[in-house]
């Protein structure tokens, strides 16, 4: 499958730079949605101390990992290029499995309402066929400083 972004491209639309960039390509565009990849590695920082003999990813990473996502497919909407997307709130938050060194996370992001500059979107996490982390996020756009 031809990739739709790869990573250098995806720092030319969100603002994210390492140690806190996460997507590594997108998969798929469509109007309202977007399915993105990260590969997990054990080379992550975050699995220095989270948790020595026990690589678990942070869920707050798997959050934040979806949120990046979701502000790809924001912010190539025409409108919005050039600007930052925000996590104004996060809810219904669900993790079914712990995610580790080797996992391929799958990020489904899909917007479900739009006014404005406000908006929602159910987004969910998969390893493989399996669901590992759902939730629905509320996002604001703004001006980059």
């Amino acid at each position: 499958m031809k990739k739709v972004y790869n990573a250098q491209q995806i720092m030319e639309i969100i603002p994210n730079r390492y140690p806190i960039c996460y997507i590594d390509y997108v998969d798929e565009l469509t109007e309202n949605g977007i399915v993105a990849t990260k590969n997990v590695t054990i080379n992550e920082d975050f699995f220095q101390g989270h948790f020595p003999g026990n690589p678990t990813m942070p869920g707050v990473l798997i959050l934040e990992t979806l949120a990046q996502a979701g502000s790809i497919r924001i912010l190539t909407k025409e409108e919005f290029a050039g600007k930052t997307a925000y996590i104004g709130g996060i809810d219904k938050a669900k993790f079914r499995r712990k995610v580790e060194p080797g996992d391929v996370l799958k990020l489904h992001f899909d917007i479900t309402k739009f006014k404005g500059n406000i908006g929602t979107a159910t987004a969910y996490a998969t390893v493989e066929t399996e669901k590992v982390c759902e939730c629905i996020f509320t996002f604001i756009v703004g001006v980059q400083k």
